[in-house]
């Protein structure tokens, strides 16, 4: 995965800070997606294929702790997250780490720390930021430059969108994404399009990969979210 198909997702009401964060983020080759309120992150996440999350402490409805709390407990709990925030003291950072955070920034932040602890995160997560020609999932092994998928080096014939669409999900492992998203990103599809296309390409794929946990992962519809490939 190329970084500019990572989405860095930032929950900040401060407007400047937003805009300079995200402009790192952007150089750097991230996807930036600013959100200024915890309900608008909320409301908003069903259909943001977000793959890190930046997360402020102190919101004007919310607070950092309260986001981490809903997140991981909610169909995005594998969701990474990183507290960037004025907060220093120690028992804050404690706090932030134990309620599920996976790191901890304070403001302000300096850039190239701040998108090393980024990368650092997702690679811990399983995010691949470098280009990786192969995806392992054991039995599973996608090979992106010859475009194909095998179960236990067993090829599986697949379509070329079927291929795009098993590989956006296989980055994602463990994570839901939404049919919005899958409609941005593999597709090239205004989210706003009315479609069952995603439902029967992911009903055939899952027949066709056997992904219905005979191997140890299960494509899985999440009601009124999307889709998740988790390991059963």
């Amino acid at each position: 995965m190329s970084k500019h198909e990572v989405v860095i997702g930032f929950l900040e009401d401060d407007a400047d800070q937003a805009e300079l964060i995200s402009l790192w983020l952007e150089r750097a080759g991230y996807s930036p997606r600013v959100f200024r309120s915890a309900s608008e992150f909320r409301r908003r996440l069903g259909n943001e294929a977000v793959d890190l999350l930046l997360l402020d402490w102190m919101l004007p409805d919310s607070t950092g702790l309260d986001v981490i709390a809903w997140i991981r407990s909610s169909a995005n709990s594998e969701l990474p997250v990183i507290f960037l925030t004025a907060r220093s003291l120690d028992e804050d950072i404690v706090r932030g780490l134990e309620s599920g955070g996976d790191d901890y920034v304070i403001k302000p932040p300096k850039q190239a720390e701040l998108l090393a602890r980024v990368a650092a995160v997702l690679r811990r997560r399983g995010v691949d930021t470098e280009g990786s020609t192969e995806i392992s999932l054991p039995p599973y092994m996608v090979d992106l430059q010859r475009r194909r998928i095998s179960i236990d080096s067993r090829e599986i014939e697949l379509t070329q969108r079927e291929f795009d669409l098993a590989t956006y999900l296989f980055r994602r492992q463990g994570r839901i994404v939404s049919r919005d998203a899958l409609l941005e990103n593999v597709w090239n599809m205004s989210s706003q399009v009315s479609t069952r296309t995603v439902d029967t390409h992911v009903s055939r794929l899952r027949k066709k990969l056997e992904l219905s946990g005979e191997h140890g992962w299960r494509l899985t519809a999440v009601y009124q979210h999307g889709y998740r490939l988790e390991q059963t």
